[in-house]
């Protein structure tokens, strides 16, 4: 070759930790949970959440529809027929308020729920805050028989809790419905925030041990501010589980009879009344609705808090 070398091209190998880097990268993404759900995810969702709440909006609709009316059609004939827009009414909430007690009932929902939801919330916390950070003996084993409790139903315990309240007076009192509620609840309770609870730092609790601080502060300034959420998430099925409990309201209440016990006398012994079951149970259904959109936020973040690592 005259003055000149040829130069043969080799092929250039990228480096093997580029590539594991850019699979590292996809599977990140492929599991980022702030990425776009898939189209057919989300129309199931739809469907399902159309599912919910299409009955709702048709109590809603029922509600203000008059007594024959509701009787004769149902409740979408008033988009096929717009004429019957004029026909709705009040009727039926006046004549919920005025033939029932639901003024005196909403109150005593209220008298019966609050305690029978902050009352188990706080004395599960202390447990949980003692299963999780304290050593004692047969800390597992009680754990485990308070967990078992949740497999016993209900049932079973209402006559033995009838004879016991029978004796010390409590029967028709809001006492019994509260330590019937806190009694029933605290199982599920306790073991919710002690999962929670087991996923907080261990830093923190030896940092403030070191800073001279005893269990109770610890407890009620770190502990509980940190458990929010979760003690959220469990206000929100307290709360609705009292909010609408028959049977041991029929039970325990005696006079103070809550809103589910008012609910149930409004249709007759042949069935009549059902449209103002409509307007009463939409009335009560508001509550509820304001206290699950108040702690939402905190709803899902403290149900899987605990139940995965890494």
């Amino acid at each position: 070759m005259s003055g000149t070398q040829a130069v043969t091209a080799t092929p250039v190998q990228l480096p093997e930790q580029s590539t594991s880097i850019g699979s590292r990268r996809n599977r990140k993404r492929k599991h980022d949970p702030t990425a776009k759900s898939p189209m057919w995810v989300r129309i199931v969702l739809g469907l399902i959440c159309l599912a919910w709440v299409i009955p709702t909006f048709g109590l809603a609709v029922t509600s203000f529809r008059a007594k024959d009316d509701a009787a004769t059609s149902g409740w979408w004939t008033i988009f096929t027929t717009p004429s019957n827009f004029t026909r709705l009414t009040l009727k039926n909430y006046s004549d919920v308020f005025s033939q029932t007690d639901m003024g005196e009932a909403f109150v005593n929902s209220i008298a019966i729920t609050v305690p029978a939801t902050i009352i188990p919330i706080l004395i599960a916390a202390f447990a949980a805050y003692a299963f999780s950070f304290m050593q004692f003996p047969g800390r597992d084993l009680l754990l485990i028989v308070i967990v078992g409790l949740l497999v016993v139903p209900t049932q079973v315990a209402l006559v033995p809790l009838l004879k016991i309240y029978g004796a010390l007076g409590l029967n028709g009192t809001l006492p019994a419905v509260w330590l019937t509620h806190i009694g029933f609840g605290m199982p599920l309770a306790v073991y919710i925030i002690r999962n929670y609870m087991s996923t907080l730092p261990k830093e923190v609790i030896e940092s403030a041990k070191i800073d001279g601080a005893s269990h109770f502060q610890t407890f009620w300034r770190l502990i509980l501010p940190m458990s929010t959420p979760v003690l959220a998430s469990f206000a929100i099925f307290q709360f609705l589980w009292v909010w609408n409990d028959l049977l041991n309201a029929l039970i325990f209440a005696g006079q103070n009879s809550p809103l589910p016990v008012s609910l149930n006398r409004l249709i007759g012994s042949e069935g009549q009344g059902w449209q103002l079951l409509t307007a009463g149970g939409l009335f009560t259904m508001i509550v509820p609705i304001i206290v699950f959109l108040s702690l939402q936020r905190y709803f899902v973040r403290g149900l899987t808090a605990g139940s995965v690592k890494g």
